[in-house]
């Protein structure tokens, strides 16, 4: 029934975001199946689409999303090729998982768990030990790594199974945290160049009869954050990028799956009053509010005690036409972060969450400065942000 015109128009409906495929379709099932595949201990099936095969590489291309390569055909022409392969010949992407971001996406990759367990629920979260905003790309301020994610990696238990392990990947990464806690297992190797990096993986792929490689390239996400992905400087990495796409799949051994992926997606956000909303200047959104954490399109909303039921009717009034807008409960009952979230990320995640659904940010210029000066961002559950390629290259 039509609303009456005198009435305000409604909140989004909560059962109307789209929840990330976990368990069957998403980034935390890749590496899982590709470890039962190569008969990995504990290790069953998840996306049942793949193949097995005896050696496998994953290249993750950060920021490069489905709708990305979809509608970049002249720039991206191998990768834009692959798309039929995607998902096992299905030619349809997976869900990277919510929040869609670096920290969490790669967590997902590498430990083969949502983000309910993984325990990284965003860009910056709520340490509930210490009552500060944790930052969990930049590791900032210093927190035990193990004991924020204490489960093993999924290279770490296909080493220990004699798979030849490996990931290629910028030198300046060995060594940090979110290395340590979501990609280590077998051998590091550090390579400046895209072209080396392409190489050295293909070698690391032929070295043992039964593989599992990583490697990672970030400069279409740098690009696509500082210029946004309808400039010539995003585009002009997108085209570098399928170069290198190229040039390691022509260098796959015998008995080799490429499988090419992204952490997330990109939307372009214009810089106008009402595309990006200031935290930092709004006195609506921010009483009651302790911390704002998560990014411009998925928030984590930390409320001073006894002003959690305030502040999440106060961001529904103000923001819920245009975000999906939830309280801790029911953001894990709808099954945001994965079927289950473990006691200890409880209470990382906001008292509020909120999910964009429109073309707009949630800025906090004096407290993120460099954050809200971006033009391309992500995070959210929309299919540009969520959805990635599982694009495939056999020999």
């Amino acid at each position: 029934m039509a609303q009456p015109a005198w009435q305000d128009p409604a909140p989004l409906a909560l059962d109307t975001a789209p929840v990330p495929e976990y368990g069957s379709g998403s980034l935390a099932d890749l590496l899982p199946t590709l470890a039962a595949g190569l008969e990995v201990p504990g290790f069953t099936v998840a996306i049942p689409e793949l193949t097995p095969a005896r050696r496998n590489c994953v290249f993750l291309i950060d920021g490069l999303g489905w709708e990305q390569i979809k509608a970049h055909p002249d720039e991206a022409p191998f990768l834009h090729s692959l798309l039929p392969t995607s998902r096992g010949g299905t030619g349809r992407p997976l869900t990277a998982g919510f929040p869609s971001t670096t920290a969490t996406s790669l967590a997902s990759v590498g430990t083969g768990l949502p983000p309910g367990e993984h325990g990284l629920p965003g860009y910056t979260a709520r340490n509930p030990r210490t009552g500060e905003l944790m930052n969990q790309l930049r590791w900032k301020p210093w927190t035990e790594p193990k004991a924020w994610q204490p489960y093993p990696t999924v290279f770490q238990l296909a080493d220990a199974a004699g798979v030849h392990t490996a990931q290629v990947s910028a030198p300046m990464f060995e060594q940090t945290p979110l290395t340590k806690i979501a990609l280590s297992g077998g051998s590091f190797l550090g390579r400046l160049s895209g072209e080396d990096r392409m190489d050295v993986a293909a070698q690391r792929l032929a070295a043992g009869d039964r593989s599992l490689v990583y490697t990672y390239y970030s400069e279409v996400d740098g690009k696509g954050h500082r210029f946004g992905t309808d400039s010539d400087a995003w585009r002009g990495q997108l085209m570098y990028v399928d170069g290198l796409a190229r040039r390691l799949a022509e260098q796959l051994p015998p008995r080799s799956a490429l499988y090419i992926t992204a952490d997330h997606g990109m939307i372009d956000i214009p810089f106008d009053e009402q595309s990006r909303i200031d935290f930092d200047e709004d006195w609506e959104l921010s009483a009651g509010v302790a911390l704002l954490g998560g990014e411009g399109r998925a928030r984590h909303v930390y409320a001073v005690p006894g002003a959690q039921a305030d502040v999440l009717a106060v961001w529904r009034e103000v923001l819920g036409e245009q975000f999906w807008i939830a309280s801790r409960d029911e953001a894990i009952a709808a099954g945001w972060f994965g079927p289950t979230v473990d006691e200890r990320v409880y209470g990382r995640i906001g008292d509020v969450v909120a999910a964009a659904h429109d073309d707009v940010i949630i800025t906090a210029s004096v407290n993120e400065p460099h954050e809200s000066a971006m033009v391309g961002v992500h995070g959210s559950l929309t299919p540009v942000e969520q959805l990635v390629p599982l694009l495939e290259v056999r020999s």
